[in-house]
């Protein structure tokens, strides 16, 4: 394994040997005791009950939807239909109550890398194996994986991706990245618990993951 602090890199689909990005993987143990309070028992004992809201699992995520915590575990944690459309399927990432999910977050260890004249706010979630966001942007920030797999596709501000809102990350790589040319394929990598991905500002990348996965974000904001 990597040292603390070594980067690792993503890589360009089928081009021999890749490139460095700015978006690359940092691999490092996760903080124990935030990990052992990420487990299916743990969470479902603290939060339960609690209501979290969940957002359509399209590039532009229009419609939320409030449920127990303990009713999104069990009932619609489940691996992705893959006839099922993005703008039909719900996911829980983000739109966090940060006063009830405080003692969790107060646990988390972010990155030691900042960018001056910005504040870091948590994004936290829980998705199942296939499921994913299609390809949208935003600020910069940072991705961990706590449990599971993560495929990241990554394009620079400059390449809109070909790919429609409101398919699948698992649509689309079914349909659309079979035919892209070498030259049109985005770069891409797939994190593991304990590593860690920064995405630049306004960078375009959908993610996919091959697992049920346990993760969380740092926006800089």
């Amino acid at each position: 394994p990597r040292g603390h602090g070594q980067l690792g890199e993503c890589r360009e689909g089928d081009r021999a040997g890749g490139r460095r990005t700015a978006a690359a993987s940092r691999p490092r143990c996760a903080p124990q005791a935030f990990r052992a309070l990420c487990t299916r028992e743990k969470l479902l004992a603290s939060f339960g009950a609690r209501s979290v809201r969940l957002s359509t699992a399209n590039t532009y995520s229009y419609r939320k939807v409030d449920v127990p915590f303990q009713e999104y575990v069990e009932q619609l944690l489940k691996p992705q239909d893959p006839a099922k459309l993005g703008s039909d399927t719900l996911y829980f990432f983000g739109d966090n109550n940060f006063t009830e999910w405080g003692p969790l977050f107060q646990q988390y260890v972010p990155p030691p890398f900042h960018i001056p004249g910005t504040s870091p706010a948590y994004s936290f979630g829980i998705a199942g194996s296939g499921s994913g966001v299609p390809f949208h942007w935003h600020g910069p920030g940072f991705s961990e994986v706590i449990f599971g797999r993560k495929r990241w596709f990554l394009y620079p501000p400059d390449k809109t991706p070909h790919f429609h809102p409101n398919e699948t990350t698992l649509a689309w790589l079914h349909h659309t990245y079979p035919t892209l040319p070498p030259a049109e394929r985005p770069l891409e990598c797939t994190l593991r618990p304990g590593e860690v991905l920064y995405f630049p500002d306004r960078w375009w990348h959908a993610t996919l993951n091959l697992d049920t996965s346990v993760f969380i974000s740092t926006f800089l904001g």
